[in-house]
């Protein structure tokens, strides 16, 4: 024991060694560091975030939640936190471990010591909450936009059971289809990425095959993860399927705040729906390869090969079966 205290104590001397010389060398680095940490004294406590008025937006890419999210981020006394990725944060984590980890507590996200760490990440959210909306008034609600955090939405729904959620769901073939022309050469997605992964072999273009393979199994982690946060939550939810939304915009949207308990007045709520109607997009920002791409459901029978179909069809099953049973090949 003494050994290790020992090896300990001197990789601790070149951490502070290693330090030091970096400060004498980037003075700017030097004062860095002490401006963060003055900040973070002078900051205190964060904005005045409840739980109960957090209204999360779980459910997969390419589904409508850019649409919902502005709508809602118009009504009034709402504020948007765009996509804090704090689902992916830790479902992600939770999900790729090992049972022989799960199991002991040792492993940070043990299931010995779930209590202490579900408050951790409630602790960790509010936190985050506050310090990104610091003005959010304390009757204001915070719609998170959060569908590519969606693996850990069970996580976040059990540390935070009073906030509100809503499931949004949207054909996976649509959403692969939509993904699959995104990310092709030129095309929105692809512009806006950085190199490496499917970029840097360009996937969509040259093997659209994996492509979307890939794209249907991240969609079933991704809505399968809202779906089981869905069945357990026990704080106020809705399942809104996106071509519903697309079908009866306004009705759909007085039922998501009606079922939420979310004030709104009728009139409001047309207003944000008359604002970002699908004919209200500026023609030059809609089409192919562009982020407005088509708002047709049941577009994919045009955009999908018979053989990626039956790839996306085989990938996300029991979600398919589940709420698409009716509209199969």
């Amino acid at each position: 024991m003494s050994r290790v205290r020992e090896m300990t104590g001197r990789a601790e001397q070149k951490l502070r060694w290693a330090w030091r010389r970096a400060a004498a060398r980037y003075p700017r680095l030097a004062a860095a560091r002490q401006g963060v940490g003055r900040a973070v004294a002078a900051r205190g406590g964060t904005g005045d975030v409840r739980a109960e008025n957090m209204v999360w937006i779980f459910g997969s890419g390419r589904s409508g939640s850019t649409w919902l999210r502005s709508m809602m981020d118009d009504m009034k006394g709402h504020r948007v936190w765009e996509e804090p990725m704090v689902g992916l944060l830790f479902g992600e984590f939770h999900e790729k471990a090992q049972a022989g980890q799960l199991n002991t507590a040792n492993f940070i996200m043990g299931e010995p010591t779930r209590l202490g760490w579900i408050q951790s990440i409630r602790n960790f959210t509010l936190d985050g909450a506050g310090h990104a909306n610091p003005s959010l008034g304390p009757e204001e609600y915070l719609v998170i936009k959060e569908p590519n955090g969606s693996v850990g939405a069970p996580l976040l729904m059990e540390a935070l059971p009073e906030s509100r959620m809503v499931f949004l769901l949207r054909d996976p073939r649509d959403v692969v289809a939509s993904s699959l022309d995104a990310a092709k050469e030129g095309n929105w997605l692809y512009a806006s990425k950085d190199k490496g992964g499917w970029k840097q072999t360009s996937m969509a273009d040259n093997r659209p095959d994996a492509f979307v393979k890939r794209r249907a199994e991240r969609y079933l982690q991704q809505a399968g993860g809202a779906h089981k946060a869905y069945e357990v939550h026990r704080g106020p939810k809705v399942l809104v399927r996106y071509e519903d939304l697309r079908a009866d915009t306004l009705g759909t949207m007085k039922r998501i705040y009606r079922e939420l308990g979310l004030p709104a007045e009728e009139g409001e709520l047309g207003r944000v729906v008359d604002k970002h109607a699908w004919e209200n997009i500026p023609e030059s920002e809609k089409g192919e390869g562009k982020f407005y791409r088509k708002a047709s459901p049941g577009g994919w029978r045009e955009d999908l090969t018979p053989e990626q179909v039956q790839i996306v069809e085989r990938t996300t099953a029991p979600l398919l079966e589940e709420f698409y049973a009716g509209q199969k090949t």
